[in-house]
C-alpha cells in the first residue's frame, strides 16, 4: 500500500512536471515562431477596441500565457509606450486567448502525448531549418502536455481511494469560495491558468470533482493570472500600477458576475456531455468570452475609473529639468552652473543608454527597447529646455557668453550621441534579432571590446567636463585616437574572417562593421568638448 501511495504520488508530482515544462516548451518555440511578429502586433493599438482585443488574444496565445501579456503591457505602460486606455481593450483578449490551450489539451487525442512527444524530439534533431525546429519544439510541447496530463489522471485514479484525499476534496468541494482561494494561490505559484484547468480535468475525469465543482476551479484559474502582473506592477510608475489592477479587476469582476449564479444559473444554462473534460474547456471558453461582451461597452468607463483610483503620484510627474531655473536669470553664474549640472544629468542618461545597448545584442528584448527609446526622448527633452535656458541668460560678460556657447556644443553632441544609439545601434540591434544571426566568437568578442572602450571614453570625459580638468581632456583624446586605431584593427581581423569564410562572420559582415562606426561616431561626439582643453588638440 505504501509503494502504491508512493508512486501515485510519483505519477501526480511527475505529470505535473511535464505539463508545466510541455507549457514553457510551448510558449518558447511559439514566440520564436512568431519572431518579431509579437511586437509587429503593438502597431495595431489604437482606438478600434475590437481591433485590440484581436492583439490580446493572439499574444496570449504566442506567450501562453495572460499573466505573462500583462506583465508585458506593464512594462510598457511604465517606460510611457502605452496608456491603460489603450491596453485596456487587449487585456480583456488575453482572457479569451488563454482559453485555446485549455480547448486542445480537452481532445481525445491526449492519449497520443508520448507519440507526439518522440516524433517531434527526434524531428527537432533532424530539422535544419530555423523554421522547422522551431515547429518541432511546438510538437513536443504538446506532447508533454498531453503526458502530463495522462500521469495526472493515472496519480489520481490510485490517490481517489485515500480517506485523507477523500476528506480534502470533501472539504474543498462543500466550500466553493475555499476552492477559488485554494485555485487561485496554485495558479499564481505556477504562473499558469492553463496548469490549473488541466488539474481540474483529470480529478473531474477520475470522479474527484463535479462539473459544477470545476467551475470554481476555473474562477480561481482566472483570478490567480493576476498575481504575475501585480508582482511585476510593483516597481512600476502609475501607468504600470493601472494596467496591472485593469488586469485584477476585470476578472475580480468576472469572478463576481459567475460566482453567486452558479448553482442558480450557470448550471442549467451551460451545456455538459457524457465527456466531462470537454465540458470544462467549453465552460472555460464560453465564461471568458460572456465576461468579454458584458465588459465590452464598459471599457472606457472602466479605465476611467481605474486611472481615478491610482492617480499619478509624486514619483511618478512628467520627465523635465530638475536644476535649471528662471529664477536665478538675475545670478548669471549660478544660472550656468545649473544649466552645467543639468547638463551632467543629460550626460548620466546617455551613459546609461550606451551601457545597456549591448544587451540588445545578446537577446531581443522589447521592454529593454522601450526604456531606450524613452531615454532618448528625455535627452532630446533636456537638450531643448537648456538650449533655451542658454539662449535667454544674460550674460554681462564675454566669458560666460563664450561658456554658454561651448555648454550649447555640448548638449548638441549629447544629443546626438544619443540619436546614434537609438537609430543607429538599435536598428542594427533589430535586424540581427529579426534575422536570427549570431556573430562569430571572435567577432562578439572585438563588439564587446569596442563598447567597453567608449563606455571608459564617456567616463572619462563627463569628469574632464564636470571639473574642467586639462589632464582628463589629455585622456579623453589619447582614448579616442586609440580606439580610432583599434576600430582599424578589428575591421581589418573581420575582413580575414571574411576570406576565410566563417558562416557568422559572412551573415553579420555588414551589422559588424556599421557596429564598429557607430561606435567610432559616438566617441567622436562624446570626445569634442575636450579639445578646447588639451594640449594634444594642435598634434
Amino acid at each position: 500500500m505504501a509503494f502504491e501511495s508512493y508512486n501515485a504520488l510519483a505519477l501526480f508530482f511527475g505529470g505535473l512536471a511535464f505539463f508545466m515544462y510541455g507549457m514553457s516548451l510551448l510558449s518558447d518555440h511559439l514566440q520564436k515562431l512568431a519572431a518579431n511578429k509579437i511586437r509587429e502586433l503593438f502597431r495595431h493599438i489604437s482606438g478600434r477596441k475590437y481591433l485590440s482585443i484581436f492583439v490580446g488574444i493572439f499574444l496570449t496565445v504566442f506567450l501562453q500565457s495572460s499573466g505573462a501579456v500583462t506583465s508585458m503591457l506593464v512594462g510598457l505602460g511604465s517606460a510611457k509606450v502605452v496608456t491603460l486606455q489603450q491596453v485596456m481593450a487587449i487585456i480583456v483578449g488575453t482572457a479569451i486567448g488563454s482559453t485555446l490551450t485549455v480547448q486542445i489539451i480537452s481532445f481525445k487525442i491526449v492519449s497520443y502525448g508520448m507519440l507526439m512527444f518522440i516524433l517531434g524530439f527526434f524531428s527537432y534533431f533532424i530539422a535544419e531549418r530555423t523554421f522547422s525546429k522551431n515547429l518541432s519544439g511546438v510538437v513536443m510541447g504538446f506532447g508533454l502536455l498531453f503526458l502530463g496530463l495522462q500521469m495526472l489522471g493515472m496519480a489520481t485514479d490510485i490517490l481517489k481511494k485515500y480517506e485523507l484525499v477523500q476528506e480534502m476534496f470533501l472539504h474543498l468541494n462543500d466550500t466553493p469560495l475555499l476552492t477559488c482561494v485554494v485555485t487561485a494561490l496554485f495558479t499564481a505559484l505556477v504562473h499558469s491558468s492553463s496548469v490549473t484547468i488541466g488539474l481540474a480535468m483529470s480529478l473531474a475525469t477520475s470522479g474527484i470533482l463535479t462539473f459544477e465543482q470545476s467551475l470554481y476551479w476555473i474562477y480561481g484559474a482566472n483570478i490567480g493570472t493576476t498575481a504575475t502582473a501585480l508582482m511585476a506592477s510593483v516597481n512600476a510608475n502609475y501607468i504600470g500600477r493601472q494596467v496591472a489592477w485593469a488586469h485584477f479587476f476585470y476578472k475580480a469582476g468576472t469572478f463576481l458576475l459567475f460566482f453567486f449564479l452558479t448553482n442558480i444559473a450557470l448550471i442549467h444554462i451551460l451545456p455538459t456531455s457524457d465527456f466531462i473534460v470537454r465540458d470544462i474547456a467549453n465552460a472555460h471558453t464560453f465564461l471568458n468570452i460572456v465576461s468579454a461582451i458584458i465588459f465590452y461597452p464598459l471599457i472606457e468607463w472602466g479605465a476611467k475609473l481605474i486611472e481615478k483610483a491610482f492617480p499619478r503620484g509624486e514619483k511618478d510627474k512628467e520627465f523635465g529639468p530638475e536644476y535649471i531655473n528662471a529664477d536665478n536669470f538675475q545670478h548669471p553664474e549660478l544660472a550656468y552652473a545649473q544649466a552645467r549640472r543639468e547638463a551632467m544629468r543629460m550626460g548620466d542618461i546617455v551613459a546609461g543608454m550606451m551601457r545597456d545597448s549591448i544587451s540588445l545584442f545578446k537577446a531581443e528584448d522589447p521592454d529593454l527597447v522601450a526604456s531606450i527609446q524613452l531615454r532618448d526622448t528625455q535627452v532630446d527633452i533636456l537638450q531643448k529646455e537648456i538650449k533655451m535656458f542658454l539662449a535667454k541668460l544674460a550674460s554681462p560678460t564675454a566669458g560666460l557668453a563664450e561658456a554658454s556657447l561651448g555648454l550649447i556644443t555640448f548638449v548638441s553632441d549629447l544629443e546626438s550621441a544619443g540619436d546614434v544609439i537609438d537609430n543607429g545601434l538599435m536598428e542594427l540591434a533589430r535586424k540581427k534579432n529579426a534575422l536570427k544571426l549570431e556573430f562569430s566568437q571572435d567577432g562578439w568578442k572585438e563588439i564587446c571590446k569596442m563598447h567597453s572602450l567608449v563606455v571608459e571614453i564617456m567616463q572619462i570625459s563627463f569628469s574632464c567636463f564636470e571639473l574642467q580638468d586639462r589632464e582628463l581632456a589629455n585622456r579623453v583624446i589619447q582614448k579616442k585616437r586609440e580606439l580610432r586605431k583599434i576600430e582599424k584593427q578589428l575591421k581589418e581581423s573581420h575582413i580575414e574572417r571574411l576570406k576565410k569564410g566563417l558562416v557568422e562572420t559572412i551573415n553579420t559582415s555588414s551589422i559588424h562593421m556599421d557596429l564598429l562606426s557607430d561606435y567610432r561616431r559616438i566617441s567622436g561626439l562624446i570626445a569634442n568638448h575636450a579639445y578646447s582643453l588639451s594640449d594634444l588638440a594642435k598634434n
